[in-house]
């Protein structure tokens, strides 16, 4: 690099900066001393592949890029507007001095700052998806756990044992009778004889009904016209559909 003017020294304070995509990123440097003629400019990138960001001796209305003191020969801090994910990457603040062949050659350059350009919309709408997600398998888990219950209820009702009725009492007997008639080797069988003792009119009820008579004889009574040695009698029926 060519000798630039005594006592002069460039100073690039940033090591790195993030900002968000749409915001103004802003690169400082200052330089301090007497600089031999030549421009300062700032490059993205070093090497053959660097790119020239701003130039002190270009003008351009519509760049993104502006001095953040116009004019100043000491401060050459630069703001770009607009940030977007293809600033990313490393910037260089750079003097130039004048060679002898005319062409501008470097003098002096900073550390290098490095920029990285985030996108702020991609944190929210993962939360989002991530609360949508935790929502429906809360919704599919409930649905599950009362699907579950459900089924247990319904075998639950379907295999519970009926109560037979004892004919002295009238109570409830804790023998349990299946509510099916008509199967083989079931209490029903018992059921079916002692409906047999009924009168004819009630064999022609549907099979699935559980027929129990009690006969019992009534006190005597004085009751004209009965023939003697007839002894009174009475019988009922109940009746339950079978399940």
């Amino acid at each position: 690099a060519a000798q630039a003017g005594q006592g002069f020294s460039l100073q690039q304070p940033q090591d790195k900066v993030s900002v968000a995509v749409g915001e103004t990123l802003t690169l400082r440097c200052t330089t301090s001393g007497t600089a031999e003629p030549g421009p300062v400019k700032w490059l993205k990138g070093w090497g053959s592949g660097y790119k020239t960001i701003y130039d002190q001796k270009m003008k351009d209305p519509f760049s993104r890029v502006t001095r953040a003191v116009n004019e100043s020969n000491t401060d050459f801090t630069i703001h770009i507007r607009n940030a977007q994910p293809e600033d990313t990457g490393t910037y260089y603040c750079v003097k130039f001095v004048k060679a002898d062949s005319g062409v501008d050659e470097v003098s002096h350059h900073g550390r290098g700052t490095e920029v990285s350009v985030y996108e702020t919309a991609l944190v929210p709408g993962m939360v989002a998806a991530a609360v949508v997600l935790c929502f429906l398998l809360l919704i599919l888990l409930g649905l599950f756990v009362a699907l579950c219950m459900y089924r247990r209820k319904r075998q639950g009702r379907v295999g519970s044992p009926c109560p037979a009725r004892t004919g002295a009492t009238g109570s409830f007997s804790s023998v349990p009778l299946r509510c099916c008639a008509g199967t083989p080797s079931t209490p029903s069988e018992v059921l079916d004889a002692e409906s047999s003792h009924l009168p004819s009119q009630q064999s022609s009820k549907e099979e699935n009904d559980i027929h129990y008579a009690d006969l019992q004889p009534l006190p005597p009574a004085p009751w004209h016209g009965r023939s003697p040695g007839t002894a009174p009698t009475e019988y009922a029926s109940l009746r339950t559909a079978a399940k």
